[in-house]
């Protein structure tokens, strides 16, 4: 996949990034889960379906699994049996390409920053938790079960939150998103949106983001009116 522009913003004055596959790198832990789930009814569980449910929030990624799989569970049982899978393995995930560089760089520069996750707080707590240092410098946390979210992802609501928090006008704000669902997010919210997708995803899925690009690491802030990051250094 090729980086592509769609539009040129104006400057930006908070940055706002998803969590799952944007900064932390948690998507082969949901896919290994979902198959051992799945697998136990003789399903298989692969891109073709992991593509459409990237991004979405728990209940709503619950209710495709069961019906695009045929499983004889309820979303409910399926997200039962999830979650003690997923506890197990989250605390071990690791850090995307450019992540924490990018945030230490922003945090340095006095620049809001914030994550807007469809995660819960629970799970937030177990993926950072190998990540505490660079994930304290965030200015504010915004997880799907914040009681001022309405709802998740396609939904504006956790960026819009996010955005009041840090005391920044949406349309200043710039959003990171791996996935076609937050993108819809961040332009229902009114924001620039970066997409940063799995390489396997089709770009044309993004056609509604601002820019596509390939990775966080040697994305050029200058552009944004952000300060310039030294990549080679990082």
């Amino acid at each position: 996949m090729t980086a592509v522009d769609f539009a040129s913003p104006g400057p930006i004055k908070a940055v706002i990034f998803d969590m799952d596959g944007l900064l932390l790198d948690t998507e082969g832990i949901y896919s290994e889960v979902t198959q051992i789930i799945v697998g136990r009814y003789g399903r298989r569980f692969d891109w073709s379906h992991k593509q459409n449910i990237i991004g979405r929030g728990a209940g709503d990624l619950a209710r495709y699994v069961v019906e695009a799989m045929e499983l004889p569970i309820s979303p409910e049982e399926f997200l039962a049996v999830r979650e003690p899978l997923m506890r197990e393995r989250f605390p071990q995930a690791g850090s995307m390409a450019g992540a924490e560089a990018l945030v230490r760089h922003l945090s340095a520069h006095n620049i809001p920053i914030a994550v807007g996750t469809s995660s819960s707080r629970g799970s937030f707590e177990l993926k950072t938790t190998l990540h505490r240092e660079w994930f304290a410098l965030f200015d504010t946390i915004v997880t799907a079960d914040d009681p001022q979210v309405g709802q998740a992802k396609p939904a504006p609501d956790i960026f819009l939150l996010a955005a009041s928090r840090l005391g920044v006008a949406a349309e200043d704000c710039l959003v990171f998103e791996d996935s076609p669902f937050g993108v819809t997010a961040a332009k229902a919210a009114g924001m620039y949106a970066v997409a940063v997708p799995d390489p396997a995803m089709a770009v044309e899925k993004y056609h509604h983001a601002d820019r596509v690009v390939t990775s966080l690491k040697h994305f050029a802030l200058e552009p944004m009116g952000l300060p310039a990051i030294d990549w080679a250094r990082n």
